[in-house]
């Protein structure tokens, strides 16, 4: 529904000087010159058909019709600031939601939560997890923890965390566990190689930059989620392909070895914030993840 409302402008201008009593000190309210003030309440009268202001002695006062539009214009304006005041408590005092793949979360993630929580009390995180592409834009989240490649773009906070680096997994519980962790890693072309649905080119990463040849990789079962991937592998059921941040722990706990070790891809473990989102939490957030994967690459280096 349209509104027969005179310029906002004006009426901001009318309020302050109106509760002020001044044009000047209106003007010093809200940084503009008091002759911009005299302008904008002259509009105001013009549109009105009346004036709002009269002389009284070297000051002003206020008119009958003055008095009427102050009192409705300061609790107008009283409302907006209150609920703006309302809004800039929730979002920063409401649930921070991230975003993040769903293995990521799974096998990285909340085995830390408790001491995120405890480090970092006043986040009040709410987790969501997906697999494959997430969109760093949802505006149902403040935050994405997820595995791009640069160049970033513009209109986000991308905080990096760290180069991804991709090996081949296999569980003690492997048939052949000893004679293929202890082959040169060119054992691995005769292998059946399990591999992750939304990620087919992983193999192809990882041949190349052990300089094997790709064609001759022998690929075997796809897992549309690398979670489950990485479940299968560590019941012994085949050789997996895994970002080495996701399986830390289950390298630590020797669930799984990595004994042909790990290449960096371009890809980096990023936090990616929209710009009109980022604040406080998000930057909090992000040094204590860097924090925690530093400690993590100290303590297996």
């Amino acid at each position: 529904m349209s509104r027969d409302i005179p310029p906002l402008n004006a009426l901001r201008a009318f309020e302050s000087a109106a509760r002020l009593l001044s044009v000047s000190k209106a003007g010093d309210e809200l940084h503009v010159t008091h002759g911009a003030i005299s302008r904008q309440i002259r509009l105001l009268e013009t549109s009105l058909g009346v004036e709002l202001f009269e002389k009284e002695g070297r000051g002003v006062k206020l008119t009958n019709a003055g008095m009427q539009l102050r009192d409705a214009s300061a609790a107008a304006f009283d409302r907006i600031a209150g609920a703006c005041a309302d809004i800039r408590h929730l979002a920063t005092n409401g649930p921070f939601v991230l975003a993040c793949p769903g293995s990521l979360l799974a096998r990285w993630f909340i085995p830390r939560l408790d001491k995120l929580n405890h480090d970092l009390p006043q986040l009040r995180l709410q987790l969501t997890a997906g697999e494959g592409e997430l969109d760093p834009r949802n505006p149902n989240v403040h935050a994405t923890l997820c595995f791009a490649a640069p160049p970033w773009p513009q209109d986000m906070q991308v905080y990096d965390l760290g180069a991804e680096q991709i090996g081949a997994v296999i569980s003690p519980r492997h048939v052949h566990y000893e004679a293929l962790a202890n082959a040169p890693v060119a054992a691995l072309l005769t292998e059946p190689l399990m591999y992750p649905a939304s990620r087919p080119q992983a193999w192809t990463q990882w041949a190349q930059a052990h300089a094997l040849p790709a064609d001759r990789l022998q690929l075997g079962t796809a897992f549309e989620h690398l979670y489950y991937l990485l479940e299968a592998a560590t019941a012994g059921l085949g050789v997996a392909i895994a970002p080495q941040q996701v399986v830390a722990d289950d390298l630590a706990a020797h669930r799984l070895e990595a004994p042909w070790g790990f290449v960096e891809t371009p890809a980096r473990l990023s936090l990616w914030v929209p710009q009109a989102r980022a604040d406080q939490r998000s930057g909090a957030l992000a040094e204590w993840l860097k924090n925690e994967l530093t400690k993590q690459r100290q303590r297996q280096s």
